[in-house]
Formats: structure tokens, C-alpha cells, sequence
């Protein structure tokens, strides 16, 4: 059996999901509740996702989310409403406390995972961390973030850590994703594995006014292949109308089509770990 106290249970798979950044009550609780009810055919768990800052957004225009203070308390709303598990980004080492104190799991965006304060700072909260592996990194170079990580760890306690694997971007517009990459991050890291299926199937500056394009009929081929080659878990962005999504709405999944693909997932864990 699965630890009830890890977010990252090695054993079962669990499923991170969520819109991309936080919108109003509405859209955050009618994605929640349906990720409670799903919740009671997911073995590891579900932890639900949202991002209070898009902080790395080509387009200096694009929507960047409520902030801090704000998205924190629609975060705690979330919880209350629900009882599900909560995790979004932090940008710099000061969010981390704050955000520790609302949030049950902080986490670190690909294009910070080098970012030696703020690993520190998120693994000394105590609080679970999930590192996303930079697009242009290869798999054994994550050994490094998940040691900084571990290293800040109060009072010498395990951290519970996972890193997540999000396509590498070689600069033709679309990210590939190795699926030798879930075994080498196991190994070099010995953390559980995620993949983060919604990004992966990003396409960086091609969609309409500058903003990232997407291939969300790619998503479900993608997870079930990366859940045969070893991943442990699954990232999924999901909203009930993904075209009106303020942000990444190409990449994201439907909510409608979740269940479908998370009991498909399943079962491929199940017959790979037979």
C-alpha cells in the first residue's frame, strides 16, 4: 500500500492536475470538485494544480495570474471546499515560506530547476517539492536540483521530492519527448518520476498573436506511452473550456476527457507493473 502521507507515493500512481493559472472561484472549484470525484478511482492520489504568477511568459502581454496574496487564499479555498492536496509555482526563494503555509506542495518551474536559492529555499520549507526538468537539460543533469533540494531538508527529515519530465526543446518549435528519459531520471535521481503531458505537447511562440501553440490530441498518446516506459505519476493541465483558457489553452487537456485518459493510464500501469 501507498503511504497516505507522501505526495509522491513511489507504489500507485497519482495524478497532478489543474488549470493552467488560477481564475476566478468558478473555474477553480468546478475543475476541483470534478478532481475530488476522480480522486476515489486514483490510487496515489490527486493533487490539484494552478499557478498564482505566470512568471515566464514570452509575450509580454500575456496573463500572469492574480499574484501572490490572492491566489494563495483561492488556493486555500480550493482545499477547504474539496479537502484535496494543493501545489503551485514559486518564483523567488521569499514565496516559498508564504506559500508553504497555505499550499501542501511547492513547485519549482522548468526554466528555474538551476536555480540553487530557490531549490534551497522551497526543500527547507519541509514541504513536498516537485522540480521540473528545464527543457534543454538531459535527464542525468537533474541529479544536482534534487540534491539542493534535499540538502535544506529542517532537522535532517526526508524530503518528499519528485521531478518532472516536460519534453526537451531543441529550437524547431516543438518539444520531444525521449522516453528513455523516466528510467535515467529514477536512476540519477532516485525520486519518483512524473510527466507532464499538457506541456510537452507545447508549441513555444506558434500560436496566435505570439502566444504558445499546442497539439492537445498528441496528450493522450503521450501519457500512456510515458506511464509504460515508467513514469510514476502524471501532470495534466485541464480546463472545461480550454479555447477560453487564459493561458496554454492549445496544450490543455478538456476536463470532459480527463477521466477517460486517467482510467486509460491506469490500467497501462497496472498491466506494466503486473
Amino acid at each position: 500500500m501507498a503511504s497516505a502521507t507522501l505526495a509522491f507515493p513511489p507504489d500507485a500512481f497519482f495524478l497532478i492536475a489543474g488549470p493552467c493559472v488560477i481564475e476566478d472561484d468558478a473555474v477553480n472549484l468546478r475543475v476541483a470538485e470534478h478532481l475530488a470525484r476522480l480522486a476515489e478511482r486514483v490510487p496515489g492520489g490527486v493533487i490539484y494544480k494552478a499557478s498564482f504568477d505566470k512568471a515566464n511568459r514570452s509575450n509580454p502581454g500575456a496573463a500572469r495570474g492574480p499574484g501572490l496574496e490572492d491566489g494563495l487564499a483561492a488556493l486555500r479555498r480550493v482545499h477547504d471546499a474539496t479537502g484535496l492536496r494543493t501545489l503551485t509555482d514559486v518564483h523567488h526563494p521569499a514565496q516559498c515560506a508564504e506559500a508553504a503555509a497555505v499550499v501542501d506542495v511547492l513547485q519549482i518551474p522548468a526554466f528555474l530547476c538551476r536555480q540553487t536559492d530557490l531549490l534551497v529555499a522551497a526543500g527547507a520549507t519541509g514541504s513536498p517539492v516537485n522540480v521540473k526538468k528545464g527543457q534543454w537539460m538531459h535527464p542525468d543533469g537533474m541529479r544536482g536540483a534534487i540534491a539542493k533540494v534535499r540538502s535544506a531538508a529542517p532537522d535532517g527529515r526526508p524530503v518528499d521530492v519528485a521531478v518532472t519530465e516536460r519534453g526537451t526543446f531543441f529550437g524547431y518549435g516543438d518539444l520531444v519527448v525521449d522516453m528513455r528519459s523516466f528510467r535515467r531520471l529514477q536512476q540519477s535521481c532516485e525520486a519518483p518520476v512524473i510527466f507532464d503531458a499538457t506541456h510537452s505537447v507545447q508549441r513555444p511562440g506558434q500560436g496566435s498573436g505570439g502566444a504558445s501553440g499546442g497539439a492537445r490530441e498528441c496528450i493522450p498518446s503521450l501519457a500512456l506511452a510515458a506511464v509504460a516506459a515508467g513514469a510514476q505519476g502524471l501532470f495534466v493541465e485541464t480546463h472545461p473550456n480550454p479555447d477560453a483558457a487564459p493561458s496554454d489553452g492549445p496544450n490543455m487537456l478538456p476536463l470532459a476527457d480527463l477521466d477517460r485518459l486517467v482510467d486509460q493510464v491506469i490500467d497501462v500501469w497496472d498491466l506494466c507493473r503486473r
